[in-house]
């Protein structure tokens, strides 16, 4: 008997309104590929609650399975790589998006898309750090890439609150780096305290003046935020710095100006976590499971919910009531 496959569907109407309803799918109509999965877990992302809510354009087409990460094990596959029993994650590739994604208990994918859990880690962890956890690392990377190295000053990071800024603490902190974080949610300080930070401000600072450049403080950034916050990071970027550019929470523009670029050599560097090699995400998990202590994972959950909770959690977090991830069990009642 072909397992139950139950799923948060989107749908959308004559208006371009989006209906979100959970309902059961057969596997036969899931799309082509080597590697059946079923999924143990999931993760709300920015994108997802964008794309549930209808609040942003992120869906291609219609009916769509949302939910761009997920992890759990394979049940059959055609792919030499993969084995039933295997331990899998899969982020990007426009899953969840242009093809069904992880809010289900099943999908079926490339095999080419998958990555192993690491082995000491599961599918909760994974997914408690999720595509935000990988943007976070490949942020990261891209600071040391750009000379950016704890000896060398302090580094800022943008959004701690959310998925990425808080694995962005995490794992700058654990690498030796003085943190400070800029965010709008004072009132989260200690627990981004907790979480690694050695300073937090009101980001509403970053936006406060009008020059083209300020005072000299941080050597390089992580920038969840986007337009005026983005824009008030560079002016402040020391000489030779890097920023890490990964989000839009306040605005896809840049309203910025030249001068930190020729006159202070600062980096921009854009992250990319959607269409990355499978090489580099690879390692990228390697270096999580490697620096992350067990103890940080429980403080970077929300909390877990199941397909029918899914679209109020959505709400929720793009209302800015959600601190760090939350969850999704599909085979929850």
């Amino acid at each position: 008997m072909e397992p139950v496959n139950e799923v948060l569907l989107l749908e959308r109407d004559e208006t371009g309104t989006i209906h979100p309803r959970v309902t059961t799918l057969p596997l036969s109509e899931l799309p082509p590929g080597e590697v059946l999965v079923r999924i143990l877990r999931s993760g709300i992302n920015y994108k997802d609650a964008l794309a549930v809510t209808g609040k942003g354009p992120i869906i291609r087409r219609f009916p769509m399975i949302p939910g761009v990460d997920l992890a759990g094990e394979v049940v059959a596959s055609d792919h030499p790589e993969w084995r039933p029993g295997d331990r899998v994650l899969s982020t990007g590739h426009g899953v969840g998006e242009s093809r069904h994604g992880g809010f289900a208990c099943y999908a079926r994918l490339p095999g080419e898309w998958l990555t192993p859990i690491p082995e000491s880690l599961d599918a909760e962890r994974v997914m408690i750090l999720g595509t935000a956890g990988l943007t976070a690392m490949q942020a990261v990377s891209a600071l040391e890439a750009g000379g950016v190295q704890p000896e060398r000053g302090e580094v800022l990071v943008t959004g701690g609150t959310g998925g990425v800024g808080g694995w962005a603490v995490v794992l700058l902190s654990r690498l030796g780096y003085r943190v400070c974080v800029a965010t709008g949610r004072l009132n989260h300080a200690e627990h981004l305290r907790q979480l690694g930070a050695v300073e937090v401000i009101d980001r509403a600072t970053l936006t406060a003046s009008t020059k083209p450049l300020e005072a000299q403080r941080w050597m390089g950034a992580i920038d969840v935020a986007g337009g005026a916050t983005l824009a008030g990071v560079l002016k402040q970027i020391h000489h030779g710095g890097t920023v890490a550019a990964c989000g839009l929470a306040d605005d896809s523009t840049l309203p910025t100006s030249v001068f930190p670029f020729i006159l202070r050599n600062v980096r921009l560097q854009g992250i990319d976590s959607v269409m990355i090699d499978a090489p580099t995400r690879q390692l990228a998990w390697k270096r999580m499971a490697q620096l992350i202590p067990e103890d940080v994972y429980l403080r970077l959950v929300d909390r877990t919910v199941s397909l029918t909770q899914t679209p109020t959690a959505c709400l929720e977090l793009l209302a800015g009531r959600v601190r760090g991830r939350v969850l999704v069990d599909p085979f929850q009642q």
